[in-house]
């Protein structure tokens, strides 16, 4: 490819399409690595057994990549975005589910949404990336994507614990509200815009 061709990353990631992505891809990953990491100490202080814990993990990590054989599918027939605001709505189900009790059912049944939610946020927020560079800048684009993703994860990876263990374990997935709102805001303004746009 031509380097000529290339643009400057700083000019890339101010792109509205660009930011939106990131935002998605962030809210989606940290929420889940936030609300997956603390529920297995959370069913512990619940007073439940270590199997019933690792048995919801298991489940969890089931429910984020089996969806995956037909996420690309769904993405091309509703388009990214939509299937993106599916996804942080999953996320907020899966609080919600948590915030209605504490059982070894309730645990099991927030995790599996949560993965769901996981699976359609982040594989359609990575699809909209897609639309933000051209092939030639791939790379860049894509590393800097991965670099706020997972920074954003490690940080709610190190506050899991201490928000559960300070505020306990509906605090944790009440903080999962103002993010997805947030995220489904910038959505519906992007989809907004150009609707506009076409007009």
């Amino acid at each position: 490819y031509d380097i000529a061709t290339r643009r400057p990353l700083r000019e890339i990631v101010r792109q509205p399409v660009f930011v939106i992505a990131a935002l998605c891809g962030v809210v989606s990953y940290a929420l889940m690595n936030l609300i997956m990491t603390s529920a297995p100490l959370a069913m512990k202080m619940c007073g439940h057994q270590p199997g019933d814990s690792n048995l919801a993990i298991q489940w969890h990590v089931i429910a984020m990549y089996l969806p995956s054989f037909f996420t690309g599918s769904l993405i091309q027939r509703f388009g990214a975005g939509r299937v993106v605001a599916a996804g942080l709505a999953l996320i907020a189900l899966a609080a919600t589910i948590d915030l209605s009790g504490v059982s070894v059912a309730t645990f099991w049944a927030g995790l599996i949404v949560l993965g769901v939610g996981w699976n359609f946020g982040f594989i359609g927020a990575s699809a909209m990336v897609l639309q933000a560079h051209r092939p030639e800048e791939r790379n860049k684009v894509q590393s800097f994507n991965d670099f706020l993703i997972f920074g954003t994860m490690a940080f709610g990876s190190f506050s899991s614990g201490q928000l559960l263990t300070s505020y306990g374990w509906d605090m944790v997935n009440y903080v999962a509200f103002p993010p997805v709102l947030l995220a489904l805001a910038a959505l519906l303004v992007d989809r907004t815009m150009r609707a506009r746009n076409l007009a």
